[in-house]
């Protein structure tokens, strides 16, 4: 049995003195004749939230079974106790049965147009398969589906939009009836006012928003996941194009060189801002503390950075924070991350399921 005391941040203004875990689960009520208690002391979160993750997955494709649990173990260590897995080729269900690791919400596989994206990662489609692959993805994750919005076209030299207007809307469509919502690798501006007049649930990295699709999201209520930790990476990218496309690589730098206006902007806009990392592919794991960091550098108020990645973040996945009743999986810090989020690269315990796991 374990007792948590000191501060339990429910939500940002609601806290309480101590919680109790009986049987892996939260309670606020001291259990009759405990015995055998094992006390934790500290400032307390529900367990963090990366909804942009890729467990299962490197830069060169899928990974092995002991790769993928190195990743979860990372990501479980800087506490990250629930990942929506933003598309991956391997099958994580194993993970489902682990008490021990974070928890997924899966969103299939990712769906790109044929050479359109990275290598041993995606379905290579063409638009009239489109509605299909929506169609097994969304029975295969967990209410997700991943498209590739858009990427580098090679006999345009730039980024350009993926899908035909019809397709997409016909995709979401079939997502929706099934269920599941959908979300979009986008990079540039030219996806994106069709992706969201067509019913788009939210955009990944959306370093393309600009002032006349802003309002748009913000009216239709498109969440967007910047990853900055993974926009940072930019002008490395844009640097390796220079000489065959420099279309491409100058575009690449405009929008990293704009990224933290562009999020600032959508937030005071009044758009869902989430954490996300995109770890897994070419970035490590366990960067959950980093990405808040960028959400407050790019002028998010600390506050809401935080809840982005704990309180909001469970409410829009649709899974509990620290209410009575719901799994015991929290995280312990020695200082209150409301007044310094900084806080979060350092949780002194992580609990999974109850059990204290770091």
């Amino acid at each position: 049995m374990l007792h948590v005391k000191g501060r339990v941040l429910i939500g940002p203004d609601e806290v309480r003195d101590e919680l109790w875990v009986v049987g892996g689960r939260v309670s606020y009520e001291r259990p009759p004749g405990a015995r055998e208690v094992t006390t934790v002391t500290g400032w307390v979160l529900p367990g963090l939230v990366d909804a942009h993750c890729h467990v299962g997955l490197d830069a060169h494709g899928p990974v092995d079974a002991g790769t993928a649990e190195r990743q979860a173990l990372t990501d479980r260590d800087a506490g990250t106790l629930l990942i929506r897995d933003a598309g991956s080729p391997s099958d994580t269900r194993w993970i489902d049965d682990r008490e021990d690791l974070p928890k997924i919400i899966r969103a299939g596989r990712h769906i790109a147009r044929t050479r359109r994206y990275i290598r041993n990662y995606a379905h290579e489609i063409e638009p009239a398969d489109l509605v299909e692959y929506v169609g097994r993805e969304a029975r295969r994750g967990d209410g997700w589906v991943k498209l590739v919005g858009d990427w580098i076209d090679r006999d345009a030299g730039d980024l350009t939009a993926c899908w035909p207007r019809a397709e997409v809307e016909a995709a979401i469509a079939e997502a929706h009836r099934l269920g599941a919502r959908v979300t979009a690798h986008c990079f540039a501006e030219d996806s994106l006012r069709d992706l969201v007049e067509a019913g788009i649930d939210c955009v990944e990295h959306a370093t393309g928003l600009t002032e006349d699709t802003i309002p748009l999201f913000a009216e239709r209520g498109v969440a967007i996941v910047p990853t900055l930790v993974n926009i940072a990476t930019f002008p490395k990218l844009a640097a390796g194009g220079d000489a065959k496309f420099p279309r491409w690589s100058a575009h690449m730098r405009r929008l990293h060189e704009r990224r933290y206006d562009t999020v600032r902007a959508a937030h005071d806009a009044g758009i869902q801002v989430y954490v996300g990392t995109d770890a897994g592919g070419s970035l490590p794991h366990g960067l959950v503390a980093a990405e808040v960091a960028e959400l407050v550098k790019a002028g998010i108020p600390a506050l809401e950075a935080l809840s982005a990645t704990a309180w909001a973040a469970r409410e829009w996945l649709g899974r509990p924070g620290l209410t009575e009743g719901a799994p015991a999986d929290l995280v312990v810090y020695d200082a209150d991350p409301r007044a310094d989020v900084r806080v979060l690269a350092q949780p002194r315990r992580v609990v999974v399921d109850g059990r204290v796991r770091a």
